[in-house]
């Protein structure tokens, strides 16, 4: 039962939080997307991985964050009102960075196979 509550709690989280950012807060020209919400077995932690577009505004949007922390954790209790309400912290979720990087190099080696032999039957 603990579990199927913990999922509803992330599900809501993310939802309402999602909007409370982008009504409340401003980037500077970043796009800052909630892309998942995870809750501690005791419900009194939600870690929320935060995904930034263009990725150099990282530091400046996860600094926002973190300073209106207590604002946006109040504003998410009059939104949903649970008890416990987790205590939310914020970090970067660099999947999506990560996963481009390897897509990168996986082309260039790709790439550099596909040359070396396409070179001898393009000699012929």
């Amino acid at each position: 039962m603990r579990f199927f509550r913990s999922q509803r709690v992330e599900s809501l989280i993310q939802e309402q939080l999602g909007r409370i950012i982008s009504r409340e807060l401003e980037f500077g020209g970043a796009l800052v997307t909630i892309m998942e919400v995870d809750i501690d077995k005791k419900m009194e932690r939600a870690k929320i991985r935060v995904s930034v577009i263009p990725s150099a505004k990282e530091d400046t949007a996860l600094y926002e964050l973190e300073r209106n922390a207590g604002q946006l954790q109040h504003l998410l209790l009059k939104k949903i009102n649970i008890k416990p309400m987790p205590r939310i912290m914020f970090e970067i979720d660099r999947g999506a960075t990560n996963a481009a990087t390897v897509e990168k190099v996986f082309l260039e080696h790709k790439g550099e196979i596909g040359v070396k032999d396409a070179g001898p039957a393009g000699t012929e």
